[in-house]
Order: structure tokens, then sequence, then C-alpha cells
């Protein structure tokens, strides 16, 4: 059904869609009819399913990325999809309005989007999380007008006022779409930021997974400082990839936009730099793996490079609901 309304969806404004779809998406959650006929429709309940990470048991492997619901609002209707685990965010400490519009294109020839949102949210003290069916990951984030000297304060900050309702928190220093902020990845500055969330986390109750989201522009030895560096502070997990400020793969007609190319020119990156982390850390450190799935096929390919997770956004526009559940039917049968 979703293939044969999508040439109509994509007449639209993508940021117009997804609000009017996020909105669809709460009141289904809010009803009870609806909220169970999407689960009949979606889930797939199978205990096979189940799988352990940095301390949490998460229903199935498959997880919605951060971007798609920004203020958690959704979160119980999000759940009726099928999805093990929902990113909500990325939250900074106060509103942010975001960057001018139109700040989303689809490039429809290569399955891909670019967005330079930069970080569009009611800010931290408008989250409000209610829901127990999934687990919950807080993406949080410097704000725009934060100086990279003190992000450390606002990523600590954060952390406080959100980790009582997540059951992890996910460090974005990887969007291409706030100012400077990929500089964190730089070895003499995330060691420094790293250092003072962990000691944060460390010192709340109860102790809540800390992780962290990587660009997929990185070089290896670059990795290799962000990996010193999870290892020095004790970092639960990482999340790898965000989007990419390259243009390989798509049309030379967008190669101009600003912003980070998300979909299937992103898969090969982020499943190499999987890849890469796992044989690096011998396979210890937990990778939750995005970029560019958008078949059943696509997830096993991370799998087999070494995630332990997966998260969606991207491919949902383009194969529609139903591919959570496609994935976890295929999962089932492996």
């Amino acid at each position: 059904m979703y293939q044969s309304i999508r040439p109509l969806l994509f007449k639209l404004d993508p940021e117009r869609v997804h609000g009017v779809t996020l909105r669809l998406i709460q009141l289904a959650g809010q009803l009870p009819p609806t909220y169970a006929l999407l689960k009949r429709m979606f889930e797939v309940d199978d205990p096979r399913l189940e799988v352990d990470a940095f301390g949490l048991k998460f229903k199935n492997r498959i997880g919605l990325a951060a971007g798609y619901d920004k203020n958690g609002v959704a979160v119980r209707g999000l759940s009726a999809l099928g999805f093990g685990h929902v990113e909500v965010g990325t939250v900074t400490r106060h509103k942010q309005i975001g960057n001018p519009k139109p700040r989303v294109q689809r490039v429809i020839e290569a399955q891909g989007v670019i967005n330079s949102m930069g970080f569009p949210n009611d800010g931290v003290d408008a989250l409000k999380i209610t829901c127990g069916a999934v687990k919950v990951g807080i993406n949080i984030g410097k704000s725009k007008d934060t100086l990279i000297e003190q992000a450390a304060d606002d990523y600590c900050v954060l952390f406080k006022q959100v980790y009582r309702d997540a059951d992890y928190v996910a460090i974005n220093i990887s969007s291409p779409n706030t100012l400077n902020l990929r500089q964190l990845q730089a070895r003499e500055l995330i060691e420094n930021l790293l250092k003072q969330v962990a000691a944060v986390r460390d010192a709340s109750a109860p102790r809540k997974p800390l992780l962290v989201k990587i660009a997929p522009d990185l070089t290896e030895g670059e990795i290799n400082d962000v990996l010193a560096a999870i290892s020095l502070a004790g970092i639960d997990g990482i999340i790898a990839t965000n989007t990419t400020i390259g243009r390989s793969g798509i049309p030379a007609r967008y190669h101009d936009l600003k912003g980070g190319l998300s979909g299937a020119p992103l898969r090969d990156r982020s499943t190499a730099i999987i890849h890469y982390i796992a044989r690096q850390t011998a396979g210890k450190l937990p990778i939750v793996g995005v970029g560019g799935i958008a078949s059943a096929r696509d997830a096993m390919e991370k799998l087999e490079a070494g995630a332990t997770l997966l998260q969606v956004y991207t491919g949902l526009i383009y194969a529609g609901p139903s591919l959570v559940q496609q994935i976890n039917r295929a999962l089932v049968g492996r």
C-alpha cells in the first residue's frame, strides 16, 4: 500500500510530509484501538529476536534513528511499528528553530536524502517521554550558540536532565549541520568531552549507558582517536554512522546542496566503518549500525560487519513502515 501512495507523498515538501506523519503516529499511540491495530499489523513478537547490548535487553535489534521524533512526542505510536528501540532527539539545552527552510531534499534517483536541519527542537525542558513498550535513547547535542570550548558544559547539563527518562543517552558530535560540531571528534577535544560526561554518568543513579555517534567521513586514524577516547572514558557503545558531507553516488545537480546525505549512498561507507570498529575493538565495543538500511539484506550486511543493534530512518521514506517487520522476519528465519 505504501508504494502506491509514495508518488503522491513525494510531490509534497519532505518536511511537511514528515510533520503530518509524525502527528498521525502520535495520535495513533494515544488511541488504544489504533495502537493495538498498528501492533497487529507491524510487530514481530518472537523471543529469538531479543538481544543484549550495553547492559540492556532489547526485544529486537531494529531501532529508529534520531532525527525522526526530535521532541519525543510520538514514542508510543512509533513503538507499535515493531521497533525494539526509538532514539529521540537531537535535543539541545534551549529551543532551536534550526537552519532556514527549505532544508530537506529527497535524492530519489539514489534513494537518499540531504538535510541541513540544524537540531530544530523545543529544548530539553519540553521533553516529556511516556512509553514503556520499547527502549528509549535520548540523543543530545551542543546548542548552535555554544562555543566549542564550552561544549562539555552543554552535554553534562543535558545528560543530567535526560538520563532518568532514557534507557541510554547518545552524544551527537557528528552532525554536519551545526557549525564546528564535528571538531569535537578531534582527539584533543573528544577526550576531555567524554571524560567529563562520563563522570556525570558515573555520579548518576541509576547508571545509564552512554553512547557516542560518529561521522562517516572520519579517516581510520581519526576513528582510532575516537576509539581511544571512548576506551579511556569508559563509554558504553558507539553509533556508526551519522550523515555524510560526501556526495558520492548521487547526481551532480545535488552536489552543491548543503547538509548531510543519508540513505543508500551511505550504505557501503557506514558498513565499512562498522567492520573497522569491530576489528579494532575485537568486537568488545557494542556498535549501533545505521546508514542506508532499506532492506533485510542491508540489515544483515551490517550485522555481519559487527553491529549489535541497527537503526533506520531514510530507508523508511523509500521502503515504508513495513521495513522493520521485513527485517525482523528475516532475522527470525536466519
